[in-house]
């Protein structure tokens, strides 16, 4: 009888990785989610494989770990550990065999290895590897997500935006996840591999790998390189030259190629929005659902005490005395998954925060906190639910000071967390309104509030006295434009009244007290008995664009109205981000474009200002164009720009092509971006 020998086995990577949704993620393994079967296919020569007569083992290697699966010809996988089941029990020269790893399975990447015995002996195979991810398709996974709409959003999205600038005044800033570039998924495990946690003790890091939790707590603290060999180094400081410019970057891939090129030193730069894009990403990756939030008017509360303190002059000039701070925005993630570690129903989204801020248990990262938990104030739960929770609900206490003196002080109970929000989940490109998640419904006010509405694009922040009312109205800010606002004076009293009228604009930047002032005026008037007076100003734009250097285009404004006799002062202040041009991209036939079919995009940019600019245009798309286009321009006053831009499509589905043009002198980045969906040929 002929002697039973191993041709080879197939792997049947394709085939596998489209029915475990990993088809378009780059490694150099096969790529599998856990809970879910795959198939392999072993070719013999000489006799046909006898079930009856031949024996068949699969070893599972991890690390120093491995785990010993014997074939069995039929019955049920386990749910709790690794199995193996023939398909067919006839002798047959090629046999697909069926794996199957449990849904609690370690993320990382694994060998797999076959052995065969047979009556002549015992020979042993290495197949090759696997990376096995989480499953959010998988019921029995701990981030199993139910909607596919939004396990297509929150997993295999790879474009995104994310929220920038003032509640007021919303920012969109389009992202390229690169999930899907080169090598993205390796070096998203290399990142596990490299962790402090791993380093000291690779099996113990290996057999916590089973838990999201612990994944997540991990990924956050390695975006950043405070205690590790992480990702990205954070610089709020504006100087940039020895990296990049923060707000430059616009997709994960280049940050995280040049993190693996450069044998994992951190890369310079990153700010918050960066820094949780890039951990979007990497999540995305792991296989577990993560979307990009932002809060607006975000607390950095150092004394834990829950209250803001912001400090002004007499003349309205905001001081820099308080350690805390309020940033105009944060940016931060949500995952998807279950909590076993804690008492209650606290499973679903977590807050996540790769930013270095504040040290968690010795290390600089934030979460998994539960957004249920910082709901219902349940500011014991883990992890780091209190600084999250202070976050999105300090009060801030606006102090009036003069020679260390206090003259007057307010609270604001809405200013802070005022606009949590993420991108709809879909094609659209839209805002989600996510505030209600986190915060109920604000509390009754107390005697003397201030407080602020949005009304179609127009700003009014206000402040209700017992002898006066002050409101200060504003529309919305364009760069190019001079500002224009309204300060609305009411005298609650049946006398008149002589005041001070004191207004300031400083700059400023979202994660810091402002600078100087580069505009103020001051002025008396009188008013009237239960009257209202209206009094409009304007800062030209040569004003502000001559002080204002910073990227973010963000001004701090108060008005200090002061009751000449009574001496009691009312202050009102809003901070607002002025906006800047966006670039126009409109592509040829865009309802008819078709995979690996060339294509032709134009983007076009009207220059507002009335000096030339300069700088470079870069345009890029991950599916879209292999690599960047980057050319050098120089736009005079008043002209339009148009660039023609040829890509081929090599990935179907919802793609995005995006441009930046920076502006060399005015250290501003401009940006457009246009969505498109690729079609089979």
């Amino acid at each position: 009888m002929d002697e039973l020998k191993l041709r080879n086995v197939h792997l049947q990577q394709v085939q596998n990785q489209i029915r475990h949704k990993t088809d378009g993620l780059s490694s150099s393994t096969l790529v599998l989610r856990r809970g879910q079967p795959f198939t392999i296919l072993i070719n013999y020569d000489g006799r046909p494989f006898d079930p009856l007569k031949d024996k068949l083992f699969f070893r599972i290697v991890l690390g120093p770990m491995s785990e010993e699966v014997p074939v069995s010809v039929s019955g049920q996988p386990s749910p709790s550990q690794w199995s193996a089941i023939l398909e067919g029990s006839a002798p047959v020269r090629t046999q697909p065999v069926s794996l199957f790893s449990p849904a609690s399975s370690s993320v990382g990447v694994y060998t797999l290895h076959m052995r065969v015995e047979t009556h002549g002996g015992v020979k042993s195979h290495v197949l090759g590897q696997f990376t096995l991810l989480c499953n959010p398709w998988c019921q029995a996974d701990s981030v199993f997500l139910q909607s596919e709409d939004l396990r297509n959003e929150y997993i295999r999205n790879d474009i995104g935006l994310l929220f920038k600038g003032c509640p007021n005044n919303i920012d969109s800033q389009p992202w390229s996840f690169d999930q899907y570039e080169k090598g993205i998924l390796d070096i998203c495990m290399k990142l596990l591999q490299l962790s402090p946690q791993s380093q000291a003790d690779a099996r113990k890091d290996l057999l916590n790998r089973n838990s999201p939790v612990y994944i997540s707590r991990v990924i956050s603290a390695m975006v950043n390189c405070q205690d590790d060999k992480g990702v990205l180094m954070g610089n709020w400081s504006g100087k940039y030259n020895d990296g990049v410019n923060p707000s430059t970057w616009s997709g994960s891939a280049d940050i995280l190629w040049k993190w693996s090129e450069t044998q994992f030193s951190p890369v310079r730069y990153g700010q918050c929005w960066v820094f949780a894009a890039v951990m979007c990403t990497v999540m995305r990756a792991l296989g577990i659902p993560t979307r990009v939030v932002t809060n607006f008017n975000s607390a950095h509360d150092t004394n834990a005490n829950m209250v803001i303190e912001e400090y002004y002059s007499e003349k309205g000039e905001k001081l820099s005395i308080s350690k805390d701070r309020i940033w105009n925005f944060h940016v931060w993630v949500e995952s998807w998954m279950k909590r076993p570690d804690l008492d209650g129903d606290y499973d679903g989204w977590q807050v996540l925060d790769p930013t270095p801020q504040e040290t968690s248990a010795g290390m600089y990262r934030c979460g998994p906190a539960a957004v249920k938990a910082v709901h219902e104030q349940k500011v014991s739960a883990p992890y780091d639910v209190p600084f999250v929770y202070a976050e999105v609900n300090a009060d801030v206490r606006k102090i009036i000071i003069r020679d260390g003196k206090i003259l007057e002080t307010s609270v604001d109970k809405d200013r802070v967390g005022t606009l949590i929000c993420t991108k709809r989940p879909g094609p659209a490109m839209l805002m989600q309104d996510i505030t209600s998640e986190y915060k109920t419904e604000m509390e009754g006010m107390p005697f003397a509030v201030s407080g602020s509405a949005r009304d179609g694009g127009c700003t009014t922040e206000r402040f209700v006295h017992q002898g006066i009312g002050v409101s200060l109205q504003l529309p919305k800010a364009v760069v190019g434009e001079n500002l224009s606002f309204n300060v609305i004076i009411t005298n609650n009293m049946a006398i008149p009244k002589l005041l001070r009228k004191y207004v300031n604009a400083q700059n400023k930047e979202y994660n810091r007290d402002p600078t100087g002032t580069f505009w103020e005026t001051y002025d008396d008037l009188t008013i009237g008995p239960n009257e209202t007076v209206t009094v409009e100003h304007e800062i030209s734009f040569y004003e502000y664009m001559l002080n204002e250097a910073m990227e973010d285009c963000l001004v701090n404004l108060a008005v200090v109205i002061e009751d000449v006799k009574s001496q009691e002062r009312v202050l009102v202040s809003v901070e607002f981000n002025i906006s800047s041009p966006v670039l126009n991209i409109q592509i040829q036939n865009e309802s008819s474009v078709i995979i690996n079919t060339q294509q032709v995009a134009t983007v076009t940019f009207t220059n507002p200002f009335n000096v030339a600019v300069s700088g470079d245009l870069i345009v890029a798309g991950s599916g879209l164009l292999e690599e960047k286009v980057q050319m050098r321009l120089t736009i005079q006053p008043r002209e339009t720009m148009r660039r023609p831009i040829r890509f081929i499509p090599r990935m179907t589905g919802a793609k995005m092509l995006h441009a930046s043009l920076v502006l060399t002198a005015q250290s501003t980045v401009l940006r457009g971006f246009k969505t498109v969906t690729v079609q089979a040929a």
